[in-house]
């Protein structure tokens, strides 16, 4: 009987466990309208401090995924003094930070950087045979100007826009190599491929996925090279709130092209055995705070005097 009903035990804490992970995921869900809820960074990208930083992404993190039916704020609008999302913040700087398929690819690994400014259609006409004498043919148009909301690019030919505050808000360049030299994040004589947002990492020295200055490296998807500015269809999902130090689990035992804990600040392994030693001691410690409690309820004394009084009624009637 013993071993039975320990086998029940153990089927009993797992169903509730697997029940207790189900109500949380389905929680976060509701809250994000995104599936899966949470993703895991694998790159320092997005890191602000050396040593890691809560409140901003730091590989290894957990981020909330929010579902991209929400509009995106750009960096370039929330530093505008004339834009209605002035000064909104999302973890650590100005704007929105999206995750995106690289030009559409779901078989990449997707990104996680901020949106520093999107390049709208100023105004267009219709191709000629799939074919544009002037302007950029897009999607059976040929686009003729382009607007940046939240700077003073309006109807421009090509995108020419300093960060530097007069502009557009202030972007500054942590490294001079990426910006050859220049101080704010500049973008030259840009015509984008395709309207979208242009991408950058917060620790990437003003390096944009894009290349939208002569120098840039950019990135690269695996089938179409330098990914180009983010179509909204791209967009899975914009971060939320970051859930520091937990994606390390699963980044031990990440393999292909994932670069494991190589990028994940020393502190966040301290932090997270901490977590962890306070996950497993925290029922441990509870438990006989717990069990003091419901023994001295007046519901366990008033069932106890019960059981008293009828061993003692059950004696007199032997």
């Amino acid at each position: 009987m013993g071993g039975q009903d320990g086998f029940r035990t153990l089927i009993r804490e797992i169903v509730l466990a697997i029940g207790m992970i189900s109500i949380l995921v389905v929680a976060l869900w509701v809250h994000t309208g995104s599936m899966p809820p949470l993703v895991v960074v694998e790159s320092n990208s997005m890191q602000h401090d050396p040593n890691g930083e809560v409140g901003t992404i730091d590989a290894g993190d957990l981020v909330l995924v929010h579902s991209p039916d929400k509009t995106i704020v750009t960096f370039a609008e929330a530093t505008d003094k004339n834009s209605a999302s002035y000064g909104y913040e999302s973890l650590g700087m100005e704007g929105d930070v999206i995750i995106f398929e690289k030009n559409g690819e779901k078989e990449s690994t997707p990104i996680i950087h901020r949106a520093l400014f999107k390049a709208n259609i100023g105004s267009s006409v219709d191709a000629v045979d799939s074919r544009c004498t002037e302007g950029t043919f897009w999607m059976d148009i040929c686009i003729l100007t382009w607007t940046v909301p939240g700077t003073d690019q309006v109807g421009v030919e090509k995108i020419n826009i300093t960060f530097d505050g007069e502009r557009a808000g202030k972007y500054r360049c942590g490294g001079i190599a990426a910006q050859h030299g220049k101080i704010w994040f500049t973008v030259e004589n840009y015509t984008p491929s395709n309207p979208g947002y242009i991408t950058l990492g917060d620790n990437n020295d003003c390096n944009d996925d894009q290349s939208v200055f002569e120098f840039a490296q950019g990135l690269s998807s695996i089938h179409s090279g330098i990914i180009r500015p983010v179509e909204e269809k791209w967009v899975i999902g914009i971060s939320g709130a970051e859930l520091p130090w937990l994606g390390t689990v699963k980044l031990f035992v990440s393999g292909g092209n994932s670069p494991g804990v190589s990028q994940v600040p020393a502190s966040s392994f301290g932090y997270l055995i901490m977590v962890i030693i306070g996950i497993i001691s925290t029922p441990m410690l509870l438990d006989p705070i717990f069990t003091r409690i419901l023994k001295n309820s007046p519901e366990i004394i008033e069932a106890k005097k019960e059981e008293i009084a009828g061993k003692i009624y059950s004696s007199e009637e032997e």
